[in-house]
């Protein structure tokens, strides 16, 4: 019996229709909105307002914040159509996935009236301030304090690996406000506008291109009451929910899926004369997608009955991130077969090394592989009990 990943004929609608929006919109070559060319950033920003126009940008918001009242279901088309298509929403899927559901659940009606349109409207990005030079997959041990002043607070410290931190105009920020016992107590959460002198940015040049990883300094930056979101104190729970909106909200799979189901075409007539080991690498490769897709699938359904726990969602990143980096090596060493100089698969080339290249920070990014594992191993063993 074979297994359908069909969700029914409006979904199959929508996904024909942001395929068509895509090869309408996204300029020929597009590869991300990361890169040296400052049009690819460009053409990125158009297309989040070309969504927003037609309601695909957070069609599955609720009407109220902006959206549409889609299904969690037609937004995981959307996620895999623009993760299979090298991203084309540039970082707005950060606010799409968990900073909006995240003001909604937490936010002031005033944060929700200020922050909700203009992520709605593809107006605006968000970084997020969490990891520190020596508090990284342990994000609790952070020291980036906010301490009283008044009916205010100062916030002095420093973040790194902040992606996104050069062009983004609001940082979702995870500070130190008390000192506890417990190092997961004590932490706040403030929302802050990136353009504040208080606050600088220094870029951190990678393989991944520009943009994407930056060191984020804090002098004394001043924040109020306004800016706090939920409980003082609260933090850590908040911070719970939103790498749980994180580590599903991208559909790495999808990628990885079109770019091997693309490779007998972009190779022609060399595919048939490729070593019978790696085509069958390739074969399992495609195996592998289509379980990441199962178990993404199963963690939708499971965030929708809000029934999801830290280790469903472990259990798929694990899956995911380790199917980026196998797929890229396998498909690396396919498009080895063919000269570099082979103007037919220029592009399909040029997309497969972009892949590689992001999928060496799959098993460390929002959460290392090892600190997954840990969360699944804890669940397993509670489970067991």
């Amino acid at each position: 019996m074979g297994l359908d990943f069909a969700m029914g004929a409006p979904a199959a609608a929508l996904r024909s229709q942001l395929r068509e929006l895509v090869k309408e919109h996204v300029p020929e070559g597009f590869l991300g909105a990361f890169t040296d060319d400052p049009a690819d950033l460009a053409a990125a920003q158009r297309f989040c307002r070309t969504l927003a126009e037609r309601d695909l940008l957070c069609l599955a918001w609720p009407q109220e914040f902006g959206g549409r009242g889609a299904s969690a279901w037609e937004q995981t088309v959307v996620r895999e159509e623009m993760w299979a298509h090298h991203e084309p929403r540039g970082a707005q899927y950060m606010g799409v996935n968990w900073v909006g559901p995240t003001l909604m659940r937490y936010g002031t009606e005033a944060q929700q009236r200020q922050h909700l349109p203009p992520i709605a409207r593809g107006e605006v990005i968000w970084c997020q301030g969490f990891s520190e030079p020596e508090a990284g997959s342990d994000l609790a041990s952070l020291r980036t304090t906010a301490r009283r002043d008044g009916d205010t607070w100062r916030i002095s410290g420093q973040k790194i690996w902040t992606s996104y931190a050069t062009m983004a105009q609001w940082c979702f920020l995870l500070v130190r406000t008390t000192k506890a016992d417990k190092k997961q107590q004590g932490l706040s959460i403030f929302l802050v506008p990136m353009d504040d002198p208080a606050i600088q940015v220094r870029p951190i040049r990678t393989m991944m291109g520009p943009h994407h990883l930056n060191e984020v300094f804090f002098d004394e930056l001043r924040v109020t009451e306004a800016d706090l979101l939920g409980p003082l104190d609260g933090g850590w729970s908040i911070v719970q929910d939103v790498l749980s909106f994180e580590r599903v909200g991208i559909a790495r799979y999808a990628r990885c899926e079109r770019l091997l189901t693309l490779a007998p075409q972009a190779l022609g007539d060399r595919w048939e004369q490729l070593p019978e080991e790696l085509r069958a690498r390739w074969v399992r490769m495609l195996l592998h997608c289509r379980r990441a897709r199962l178990m993404a699938y199963r963690v939708v359904a499971l965030q929708s009955s809000g029934r999801i726990q830290p280790g469903d969602a472990a259990a798929y990143r694990i899956a995911v991130t380790k199917l980026d980096q196998d797929s890229a090596e396998v498909l690396m060493d396919i498009i080895a077969e063919v000269p570099r100089d082979d103007s037919a698969t220029a592009y399909y080339r040029a997309e497969v090394e972009d892949h590689w290249r992001y999928s060496q920070s799959a098993t460390v990014a929002s959460g290392s592989i090892e600190m997954q594992r840990i969360l699944m191993s804890r669940a397993l063993l509670a489970g067991a009990r």
